[in-house]
């Protein structure tokens, strides 16, 4: 229901007004005075705004502009009288939407209303898009018949109508960003916006502004107002990825925001309110985090209403072929060819191997060897020197925790090294896979990172961690 302020000091004015917009479908905020609007229009963010031009105390026309240098996208509709009709092209030069005559009939008003309405929305998902840079996509899908995913199937079944807080844990390259997407897409918000922030690849500073916008003037360099991803998701969803990578000064604001919805600009005293579903995202045990005090334990549970945990790819082999054949015809179709398919012997191989970058490096994988097979058949013997050590056998029997309702106590969440065999443990492996992998690529961080299916600031930070621990050369 899209929301409306009336300002007007004359309380009969209100009423009427306020009636006909109920009546139409509208919810309605009154205010009898322009700085009662103005703390209105933060508290209740409305989607549009009609004002009369005469009042005491701060006319239309400082109203307008008042509330154009704190909201330049909410429209705003001048009422005037007889008489002042110069006035309102003054306003409509100064930003105003549209200005409507009195006396003027209920079916006049719910129109304008109605175009200024839709206006709002269209510009708001305008920006949005733009900042996202992400074009509007298909409905996701989870690949996948195993008991493993037909459990967080059934997971993102029963909590994506809800609108409580959604913490995605998982290794990384699981599809923690897929399942977010399809939350959204099944959610009573699939119509909103679904913007994205990665919390890891910004420094506090500008996470802080990203987040949570900017006044102009803030701070050296901002030359211009800007709009955060709460205010630009507003209505829909903000899906933070990474989210144990914050700083505590960002942890603090946002935990504000999912208490009560408010937060203020950077360089802004104006408190805003706005309605946005967050999920995010971890490939760390946040409980964990929490022990060692780098993580606030109230936001934690904050975030930790509704946790899905994802199954890694060697916990699910039953899923690879069919995942490897959604690759393949991806590949096929995007270059406008037919689709290879992978030898007996190489889905063997493809089932035996661990894959420390989980479906994201099954992913590359697949489409190298699409490229780089001669024929329509995609040997063993192709995929073997890109593939390492075999799956161990405890590894495939090793239990994992999946939650279909409810909260996951803490004491249920993987830890890293939890699957090891014969001495060797997962993170070892993953360690040998890096430093191999860096070496075929003489030591270029960018694209080892892109072979193996994860951020350059997630390889940095490993090799950083091992050199620490004199486990990798100084010199990696």
């Amino acid at each position: 229901m899209s929301k409306v302020l009336v300002v007007d000091d004359k309380q009969i004015m209100r009423d009427s007004v306020g009636g006909t917009l109920q009546r139409a479908g509208y919810q309605v905020v009154s205010a009898a005075d322009g700085p009662t609007a103005l703390a209105a229009l933060g508290r209740h963010r409305p989607q549009a705004v009609l004002t009369d031009l005469k009042m005491p105390e701060m006319d239309g026309l400082d109203l307008l502009a008042r509330i154009r240098a704190v909201d330049d996208q909410v429209p705003v509709v001048i009422m005037t009288a007889y008489g002042t009709v110069g006035e309102a092209v003054q306003a409509m030069k100064m930003g105003a939407f549209d200005f409507i005559q009195k006396p003027f009939e209920g079916d006049q008003l719910v129109v304008t209303l109605k175009r200024a309405v839709e206006h709002q929305q269209l510009v708001q998902e305008n920006a949005a898009l733009k900042v996202s840079h992400q074009p509007p996509e298909m409905e996701p899908v989870l690949i996948g018949s195993s008991p493993l995913m037909r459990q967080v199937a059934q997971q993102i079944q029963q909590i994506s109508r809800s609108s409580g807080t959604v913490l995605i844990n998982g290794e990384s390259g699981t599809g923690k960003e897929l399942v977010a997407r399809a939350l959204h897409a099944h959610s009573l918000r699939r119509e909103r916006v679904l913007l994205a922030v990665n919390c890891a690849a910004l420094s506090s500073s500008l996470l802080e502004s990203e987040l949570f916008g900017h006044e102009k003037g803030a701070f050296t360099g901002a030359d211009q107002l800007r709009k955060g991803r709460f205010e630009l998701a507003d209505g829909g969803t903000l899906l933070l990825d990474e989210i144990s990578e914050i700083g505590p000064e960002i942890q603090a604001k946002l935990l504000r925001v999912l208490q009560e919805q408010q937060f203020e600009r950077v360089g802004s005293s104006y408190t805003m309110s706005v309605d946005v579903r967050v999920i995010a995202t971890t490939n760390r045990d946040l409980a964990q985090c929490v022990a060692r005090g780098t993580f606030r334990q109230d936001l934690f549970y904050r975030l930790n209403v509704l946790p899905i945990q994802l199954p890694a790819l060697r916990q699910r082999v039953e899923d690879i072929p069919l995942l490897a054949e959604h690759f393949l015809h991806r590949v096929a179709l995007r270059e406008g060819r037919e689709a290879k398919r992978l030898e007996d012997e190489a889905v063997r191989l493809i089932q035996a191997y661990p894959w420390p970058g989980n479906v994201r490096e099954l992913q590359n994988i697949c489409e190298r060897a699409s490229v780089l097979a001669r024929d329509n058949l995609i040997t063993a013997r192709l995929l073997e020197p890109w593939l390492s050590t075999p799956l161990p056998a405890a590894v495939a029997a090793a239990p994992v925790p999946v939650v279909v309702s409810g909260a996951m106590p803490p004491a249920q969440a993987m830890p890293d090294a939890v699957f090891s065999a014969g001495g060797t443990t997962l993170e070892e492996m993953e360690r040998q896979q890096i430093v191999r992998t860096l070496g075929q690529y003489n030591g270029n961080r960018t694209r080892t990172a892109k072979a193996l299916g994860i951020g350059v600031r997630t390889l940095g930070l490993k090799l950083k961690k091992w050199k620490e621990q004199n486990l990798v050369a100084q010199t990696v």
